[in-house]
């Protein structure tokens, strides 16, 4: 048998130089240096810009225009359609709901998009749209996760952590993975900060939120008092300490505090600069609806995505919520269009006007769609209808490098309710958007608990017929 004199904390201390490149690795990556190669093949795009709108918008009052549905309002629905009488939710879905929205062919493309979201269309010769998504998940949790991290349970790394994790960050002074919020009053609802977590991967890839008024992180700010030179040298000393306490623990983690001390000291000059939009003329503050109250909010939230993407920022999520639409739809749904519309055409107005929409992606998704019948539910008035959650079929936009412009993938039938040509699973837009990278995402793993897991978990396909 063979014997060994030494110890734990000699093995540990012998092999310090393994757990310090260790903690090194996620400096570099922070830093955008590459360990590997960073992309399996050239990439179409550099940085990608996801803003998601929390609660299910409707696709058929905004984006899958449905005719045929108008002679039918208020009729029993369809036999085709019985099935799913019944809403999940509680409410009554008896009969078909048209929408009252207008609908017109926008562009050159003549991509048909609604009334509500004037300046969304405006850019329509720069869009993908696709109106053949679907998921199996009809509820808000499970389905914001499955899109966000590519499966329905909680304890998973979300999107913006694989792209971190596989890429790294460009950015020196700023995180490889920014998230920011805004609502319609009602608050952030769903699965909330689970969508920008780093699940089971070091804590380096989480997604940091960023807040648009005050201090832009919380306990961000030096104390006062306290000199740059009096604050860096208290970090030397405590990162020394930490790394002996790796040394000591084996605890890889550690690495990932000592990564976060030296963003967060570099962030303390970055973060008060992103935020300074002085020097943004008056055009560029209104093409986002900066001074205007309505929109301000989401405004200030593009506005802060572009100059994140132009400093280099790996992945810039924004969140708004709630479309959740149960009951006052047409009144909901002005409310929230009235307050994205304008930034959301406004930046991708600004990011191909400076070239930037060139390496960027920017995709506005939904967690699944709404029903084509009306949903009554008890307590319910006249003209107070909303609609159900529909994870069957629904629509989102995509734009930037690598994409078709001004192209329409995939239908459904004349109800937005089936999807009769080209479907595209959550796990294919997942896919997709890492191929659009430079990244096989067969190929991008994190080993975790004796088994290799990606974010497409074992499906997904790259839909090719929207790449340009």
């Amino acid at each position: 048998m063979f014997t060994s004199n030494f110890s734990r904390r000699d093995f540990l201390t012998r092999n310090s130089h393994g757990f310090g490149a260790m903690a090194l690795w996620h400096l570099l990556t922070q830093e955008g240096h590459t360990v590997a190669s960073q992309t399996h093949f050239k990439p179409r795009a550099k940085n990608v810009i996801f803003i998601f709108m929390m609660g299910g918008p409707s696709h058929i009052d905004l984006f899958d225009p449905k005719p045929k549905m108008a002679p039918l309002h208020g009729e029993p629905i369809p036999e085709s359609l019985v099935q799913a009488k019944k809403s999940a939710t509680g409410g009554i879905l008896e009969r078909v709901m048209a929408s009252p929205r207008k609908f017109q062919r926008r562009g050159q493309s003549g991509v048909e998009i609604s009334e509500l979201l004037p300046h969304t269309a405006k850019m329509a010769d720069e869009i993908c749209l696709i109106r053949s998504m679907h998921s199996e998940q009809s509820n808000h949790d499970p389905a914001q996760l499955l899109m966000h991290c590519g499966t329905p349970l909680f304890g998973n790394p979300s999107i913006g952590s694989w792209v971190n994790y596989g890429l790294g960050s460009a950015c020196k002074n700023l995180p490889g993975y920014m998230v920011l919020t805004s609502d319609d009053g009602h608050g952030l609802e769903g699965a909330g900060s689970s969508l920008w977590s780093s699940g089971f991967m070091s804590s380096t890839y989480r997604g940091v939120r960023f807040r648009n008024s005050g201090d832009p992180i919380l306990y961000l700010k030096r104390p006062d008092g306290i000199s740059a030179s009096t604050q860096r040298a208290r970090l030397d000393v405590l990162s020394d300490v930490n790394q002996m306490h790796q040394q000591s623990t084996g605890d890889t983690e550690i690495a990932s505090r000592i990564a976060s001390y030296e963003m967060a000291f570099h962030m303390q000059s970055a973060a008060p600069e992103l935020l300074d939009f002085s020097k943004e003329t008056a055009a560029t503050r209104t093409m986002y609806g900066i001074d205007a109250e309505k929109t301000r909010s989401f405004g200030t939230n593009c506005l802060l995505a572009r100059r994140m993407v132009e400093r280099g920022v790996r992945f810039v999520h924004l969140v708004h919520s709630t479309w959740d639409h149960h009951s006052s739809l047409d009144k909901r749904l002005e409310l929230n269009c009235g307050m994205t519309d304008l930034p959301a055409g406004g930046l991708l107005k600004d990011l191909k006007q400076r070239g930037l929409l060139n390496d960027t992606l920017v995709v506005w998704a939904g967690e699944f769609g709404r029903t084509p019948m009306g949903e009554v539910r008890r307590g319910s008035t006249a003209g107070k209808e909303g609609r159900d959650h529909h994870p069957n079929a629904f629509s989102l936009w995509m734009a930037g490098s690598g994409l078709k412009r001004g192209h329409v993938h995939g239908r459904t039938d004349d109800f937005g309710f089936n999807i009769e040509e080209n479907p595209v699973h959550v796990h294919d837009l997942q896919a997709t958007i890492l191929h659009l990278l430079g990244v096989d995402h067969e190929k991008l793993t994190y080993r975790h608990s004796g088994r290799d897991y990606r974010l497409t978990d074992v499906a997904g396909n790259v839909v090719k017929e929207i790449i340009a």
